[in-house]
């Protein structure tokens, strides 16, 4: 039987045997350590104030599914957090062992919680469990062996990040759970071996505390994001305390576009400061807009007078626009290769159908007729197929379609997502989407979302990251022209500093 822990010293380093979660008075940052869950060995945790280093052991067969194993040095902990440390394994060892951040509810062996673990190949993962004795899920990072790792939560979404020594902190994913305070924080190792201990140090460890953002004095914070497919890689390209959305991205690369307040911003590859975009007579802008292939004019959505979306065509350069649709609601969404022929969703007769239109003008070709929502049409790069989602089977799934409207099929088939916005890459090897939790309806703003990706024409679908957005963070096409990149929005709350 494990022995409870005995007192120590704090002016000297010291191995504590994790046992029963007991107060220890020479832990640094934390009140206890134990072992969680059925461990075969006793785990030992060991704070050096002299060069404030955390030494922690521990075993257990995972960090996983409906249970974990491993060991813990904890503090209870209220409101918002921020979490950061360098986590250097002693040794070689498993390839799967774990060490870093966590956050759980409980000390419950299948309690829920969420961390930011280094592995000892140095794939580093944000994982959780949103519910007690409920699956465990992660996005991974696309920075392996990070400098250092940072957890926050901020109410209810905790996010995690990564650096490079010297470099801004990149992000890596954000979920919502449900936490009642209070949590127990601290670090974690596990050996993913019943049988042996693992052993990590922990640097730079440091535990802020802030009171949580109240309701009325929160305010949304955007960020237009760049993530490599090849690498998984984030990289906030432009930020700032306003709300915008939907990016594109220029057919020469060097140029994004975005909406905010209702009118267009190009903003630079490179990341100078957005410039606003004449838009002429269309002054309500919404987040349905993009470069022809040409790259000579963009079709952008705006609500008129009688607050109907109607779809227009402006130069790239920005000036007096062309009405196209006369009738509406009508959101763009995607080009014809060859630039000759626009695919949109409108309402007409009490339901959202796919239409094309001549760039030229002229009338409208409705192309699916199903009494479901069906939306966000974008061409397959050869012109022959059209992409969108639609509910026509129950859930929201995405469908493609010959380009007259003929033979449509599902491709994907998750009854645990609704899926959005097809955005099929230039060289027409990617599909990424936006998916909800199956318990959303529509594409809502300020949800955890996930974003996507699935090789066409039908390949699995995989996970690239999950964040807090929804509505605006990726209803456009948003990809570089080499297929390497795309873009998209993310969100968080921060203060605002000007309520009162």
């Amino acid at each position: 039987m494990k022995t409870k822990f005995a007192a120590v010293i704090s002016l000297v380093a010291v191995c504590i045997p994790l046992a029963a979660c007991a107060p220890e008075p020479s832990l640094g940052l934390f009140e206890a350590a134990c072992d969680i869950g059925e461990t075969g060995l006793t785990g030992a945790a060991q704070y050096d104030p002299k060069t404030d280093t955390y030494r922690l052991s521990g075993s257990g067969e995972n960090i996983w599914y409906h249970s974990d194993a491993f060991g813990f040095v904890w503090t209870r902990a209220d409101g918002d957090l921020e979490l950061t440390a360098r986590v250097e394994w002693v040794g070689d060892g498993h390839e799967h062992r774990k060490a870093g951040w966590m956050i759980r509810q409980d000390t419950d062996a299948d309690s829920a919680y969420v961390d930011a673990l280094v592995h000892g190949s140095g794939m580093t993962a944000m994982q959780f469990r949103k519910l007690k004795d409920g699956p465990s899920d992660e996005v991974q990072a696309g920075l392996k062996a990070p400098a250092r790792i940072r957890l926050t939560r901020r109410g209810n979404l905790f996010s995690m990040s990564v650096s490079e020594d010297g470099r801004d902190y990149e992000p890596v994913g954000s979920v919502i759970l449900n936490l009642t305070d209070p949590v127990y924080v601290g670090l974690a190792v596990c050996s993913h071996d019943n049988a042996a201990l693992e052993t990590a140090v922990f640097k730079n460890v440091t535990l802020k505390k802030r009171t949580p953002i109240p309701e009325e004095n929160r305010m949304l914070r955007s960020r237009l994001e760049i993530m490599n497919i090849q690498t998984g890689r984030r990289r906030v390209l432009y930020a700032d305390n306003t709300h915008f959305e939907a990016p594109n991205w220029s057919p020469d690369g060097k140029t994004l576009l975005f909406n905010r307040g209702g009118k267009l911003y190009t903003l630079p590859a490179s990341g100078a400061a957005p410039r606003q975009l004449d838009t002429g007579s269309a002054g309500r802008c919404n987040n349905d807009h993009g470069f022809s292939p040409d790259g000579r004019h963009i079709a952008m959505s705006a609500h008129d007078e009688n607050d109907l979306s109607r779809i227009y065509i402006l130069p790239a350069e920005g000036g007096t626009p062309r009405l196209l649709t006369p009738n509406g609601p009508s959101y763009w969404h995607g080009w014809s290769p060859d630039g000759t022929t626009l695919a949109y969703c409108a309402l007409r007769n009490g339901q959202f159908d796919i239409y094309t239109i001549p760039f030229a003008g002229g009338p409208e070709t409705q192309l699916t007729d199903t009494g479901a929502h069906d939306d966000g049409p974008e061409y397959a790069p050869d012109g022959r197929t059209i992409y969108f989602n639609s509910d026509r089977e129950g859930p929201m799934l995405l469908w493609k379609m010959n380009a007259d409207g003929s033979r449509p099929e599902p491709i994907t088939f998750d009854d645990m997502y609704n899926d959005w916005f097809p955005h099929p890459s230039p060289d027409g090897k990617w599909i990424v989407f936006l998916s909800y939790d199956e318990s959303v309806k529509g594409h809502p703003a300020n949800q955890e979302v996930a974003i996507r990706l699935m090789r066409t024409p039908d390949g699995p679908p995989r996970t690239l990251t999950r964040l807090l957005g929804g509505q605006g963070t990726l209803n456009v096409n948003s990809w570089s022209p080499d297929s390497t990149q795309f873009a998209f929005v993310s969100y968080e709350w921060v203060p605002n500093e000007t309520a009162k």
